[in-house]
């Protein structure tokens, strides 16, 4: 018996598949970690990028937009999220009216997958913030593009739960002036 317990300690024959055995589950949770935390970031630099987007094409009207132009611009985001789906996700497109102390007022929303903010209601934006001293500074008038998005790991070995991605956008719109929501076009 203690001359077959020396033989093996001595044979080396299956430590590489034993040390192989040990670390694989190990390997396999970097791997899928790496593949799920990747997918992670493109669908969140996808959110942003919607964002940026519907805040972009609004900030770009003169005087009026029509809402079958902003319902074309949310059309848009379908190619933009490409590979991803859209289900689940949400844009606010809002027109904000600061006054001199930095308050911004809802002047008009229009939200789909969600809610319009309510026109008169404020809006959180704090007033020391460097965009509300540039809205304030410029013409007074500021827009918001409010984003989420349910991401849900097609592994799921990492991160098995949905994650809610949210991104908000602002830009001062290009000209002077208020856009006015044109409902009827």
């Amino acid at each position: 018996m203690l001359s077959r317990l020396r033989r093996f300690c001595r044979d080396v024959e299956a430590v590489a598949a034993v040390e192989f055995a040990l670390i694989l589950p190990l390997l396999i949770t970097l791997y899928l970690g790496t593949v799920e935390a990747a997918t992670l970031y493109a669908a969140d630099r996808k959110v942003a990028t919607v964002a940026s987007t519907m805040a972009d094409l609004v900030s770009r009207e003169k005087d009026t937009i029509l809402l079958s132009r902003l319902d074309d611009y949310y059309a848009a985001t379908a190619t933009i999220m490409q590979p991803y789906t859209t289900a689940g996700l949400t844009v606010v497109v809002s027109l904000l009216q600061l006054d001199a102390e930095g308050v911004a007022t809802v002047k008009w929303s229009k939200g789909y997958g969600a809610d319009d903010r309510n026109a008169d209601d404020e809006y959180p934006l704090d007033a020391d913030s460097r965009i509300n001293e540039l809205a304030r500074g410029a013409s007074g008038w500021l827009i918001a593009s409010e984003v989420t998005y349910p991401h849900r790991s097609f592994i799921g070995y990492v991160f098995p739960e949905t994650i809610n991605l949210r991104h908000v956008e602002y830009f001062l719109p290009r000209f002077d002036g208020e856009i006015a929501l044109d409902t009827n076009g």
